[in-house]
């Protein structure tokens, strides 16, 4: 069960901008803006369907420098593991990366060609996704320039970068990887969740090898998954041994991802002694323990710690984490965010979570399906330092973890929102012209520009707070994966946006002073059915059915509520000079519907109700309607938008005397295509498999 939510493209509250040049930026002559200059531009490169952004880390130079050296030590872990995520998605993803690397670093030729401004825009697009899967849609991509050309590149560049075998020509080497690379019916999906087929063997991603579902489930059929059971299978690929017997390759030190788990370790152990205190000293030595053993009770004993740590500033969030990449929702990619917590911005949250008890007694599931005690939920705004793995370029915008229900509910949980990641798309969202086009009202469209900031930070916060810590699963039930599989992650999602929902309209939010009027909930109401049933489809290709599951996640709640309400007339479409709009009627009875989805979805949880989620999730979260997918697309490229944001990283640099670190300087790079090569020099610790 995912807990970040990604950014969504709502048409009011993540407005994209234009796009602003091309690809890498050539030419840029400087590669930081240090803190401290003049106005902070958050726009970097545009490519493809991506604008890459920036963000400011105010609040650093306030910590001590006790503070500033542990910083530093945690933002080195958190890049160390960047390797991972690439062998993670497909098993030439770090081949097609160091090629991508070897040529981008060392080609002489000439660079002002057509062919390799479309090489460059691959390269991009290959570094954003960690990978050449989207990371948005899941779907591979390939180079618009030629295989020859890319031959030709490779003949070009510096040899001893290219991740040959020893004594392969170049030949050799095009032959092998070109079905990775070039062709669309190879491995074409990184995660396939389609119903009625293997969803392990038909996905693209690293986790599996030579094993089918049916034997994946057979696998783990004899594994313990009630109570306090760990979570199995979070951090090992699973195939076959040579004498035929199913294996897990687990993710450790000496084991599989050793060498980069080894740099992550050494910046760990660093961090341990400058610990801001003795509870985050424990958590980052059992976080040590974790990678050195690859024992999962030892990674549950870890998340306990790390939940319960909630008076330190600095926070990491660092390892196999979140589930999405598989479709079983098993396995989880390597990612890592180091912050400081934002004291201004975090009353708000705060707020939100002292209520949580109150929240649970009043929400609409059925009573058996509610926690009698709400524990330790621990709520927070950051400031992001830094992002590494699969949650960057492109980050969430709130996370509430651990994972595990169990630990959430015997332990609690923390919650957070990343103020400065939402600062920056803040900025952003009044150049996009979303709005404008797809308000359904003059009426609708000023109340979203006055509360629609505050209506999206208002659903996260419930959403992670909240959502994700409510209700409970009915004794005896296994965990989700195993009753949900691959709708786990989607139901999981749309149970928590439909708390956000049903409370976001509730006089409780006025009352503990978190939202001064209604109309932000119902600028939230219009935000979100605008863009279930409408706007998000910009992200989709003409044809393309619903995959990801935040996607689904919100047209299955948005298109049950117009389903539902047709009677009523609660949501509507409607044409005005030929263009479609929607529009909620009443929001009242709008806030009945989602209750009664919240708890019809808690019940399929609590009670693991594989059917009920498969007929939820491809009834209503699947299939989309081609007439309007294509007026919808016709109008949004007359915008000269982006659909997809993700960001450069801030660069910390140690001040050093001798060996001590004294200080720590925060810079911010300007370049992506610059940043990306850096980290291939500074990063790069997995051998290629071949």
């Amino acid at each position: 069960m995912k807990k970040w939510i990604i950014p969504v493209m709502a048409l009011m509250t993540m407005q994209m901008t234009t796009s602003c040049g091309n690809n890498s930026g050539e030419g840029d002559k400087v590669d930081t803006v240090n803190a401290g200059q003049a106005a902070f531009n958050v726009e970097a490169e545009s490519f493809a369907d991506l604008q890459v952004l920036r963000y400011e880390v105010p609040g650093f130079n306030e910590l001590t420098p006790k503070q500033k050296e542990l910083a530093y030590y945690l933002y080195e872990a958190a890049l160390c593991g960047r390797d991972i995520i690439y062998d993670q998605k497909n098993k030439y993803g770090l081949t097609i990366r160091k090629t991508i690397e070897a040529i981008y670093g060392s080609y002489k030729g000439d660079k002002n060609s057509d062919d390799w401004k479309k090489f460059e825009t691959y390269a991009g697009r290959v570094w954003f996704s960690n990978g050449n899967y989207h990371h948005y849609s899941n779907e591979k991509f390939i180079p618009e320039c030629s295989f020859e050309y890319f031959t030709q590149l490779v003949n070009d560049c510096d040899q001893a970068k290219l991740p040959k075998n020893a004594g392969e020509s170049n030949a050799d080497f095009m032959a092998r990887i070109k079905p990775a690379v070039y062709d669309m019916s190879f491995m074409p999906k990184l995660v396939d969740q389609r119903a009625d087929i293997d969803n392990v063997a038909n996905s693209a991603n690293n986790f599996y090898e030579g094993v089918t579902q049916k034997e994946v489930d057979a696998f783990y059929a004899g594994f313990n998954t009630e109570g306090n059971a760990p979570s199995w299978g979070l951090n090992s690929k699973l195939m076959k041994g040579a004498d035929g017997k199913l294996v897990e390759k687990v993710w450790k030190v000496g084991g599989m991802y050793s060498p980069s788990i080894e740099k992550i370790v050494y910046w760990l152990e660093k961090a341990v002694p400058v610990a801001e205190n003795a509870a985050q000293k424990k958590a980052l030595e059992l976080l040590v323990q974790y990678y050195k053993s690859g024992d999962l009770k030892t990674f549950d004993d870890y998340s306990i710690a790390w939940a319960v740590d909630t008076n330190s500033r600095l926070d990491a969030v660092n390892g196999f984490i979140e589930v999405y990449m598989d479709a079983i929702g098993k396995r989880g990619s390597f990612e890592s965010v180091v912050s400081i917590k934002d004291l201004e911005m975090s009353k708000r949250i705060e707020a939100i979570a002292n209520e949580a008890q109150w929240f649970e007694d009043n929400s609409p599931i059925m009573k058996e399906h509610k926690k009698d005690t709400v524990k330790g939920i621990s709520a927070k705004a950051i400031t992001v330092i830094v992002e590494s793995g699969d949650a960057s370029p492109s980050t969430p915008i709130g996370v509430n973890l651990p994972n595990a229900d169990w630990i959430r509910k015997d332990h609690g949980s923390k919650s957070v929102s990343l103020s400065n990641i939402v600062h920056s798309y803040n900025i952003m969202k009044a150049k996009g012209g979303t709005l404008d086009e797809f308000g359904a009202s003059p009426e609708v469209i000023a109340r979203l520009k006055k509360h629609g900031s505050l209506a999206g930070d208002l659903h996260t916060d419930m959403h992670e707070c909240i959502g994700h810590a409510s209700g409970r699963i009915n004794k005896g039930v296994k965990t989700t994966d195993i009753t949900l599989k691959n709708y786990a992650s989607t139901m999981e999602e749309a149970r928590a946006d439909l708390v956000a929902l049903y409370y976001i309209m509730d006089q409780k939010l006025v009352d503990i002073g978190v939202m001064p009027t209604m109309d932000v909930g119902k600028a939230e109401y219009d935000s979100y059915i605008m863009n279930g049933l409408m706007t998000q489809l910009t992200r989709l290709k003409e044809g393309e059915q619903l995959e990801e599951a935040h996607m689904r996640n919100r047209q299955l709640v948005a298109g049950w509520a117009y389903e539902k309400g047709k009677k009523d007339n609660v949501i509507e479409f409607f044409t005005n000079n030929n263009k479609t709009y929607v529009r909620v009627n009443d929001y009242a009875k709008l806030r009945v519907l989602f209750g009664e989805l919240l708890k019809e979805l808690q019940r399929i949880k609590s009670e693991g109700d594989y059917q009920g989620a498969k007929n939820l999730v491809e009834g209503y979260g699947v299939k989309v309607d081609a007439k309007l997918h294509k007026e919808i697309l016709e109008r949004y490229a007359k915008l000269n938008v982006k659909p997809y944001q993700g960001f450069i990283q801030p660069r910390l640099v140690p001040v050093m005397n001798g060996d001590k670190i004294t200080d720590v300087k925060v810079e911010y790079p300007t370049s992506f295509y610059q940043q990306m090569m850096e980290y291939a020099d500074k990063y790069s610790f997995l051998p290629v498999m071949n």
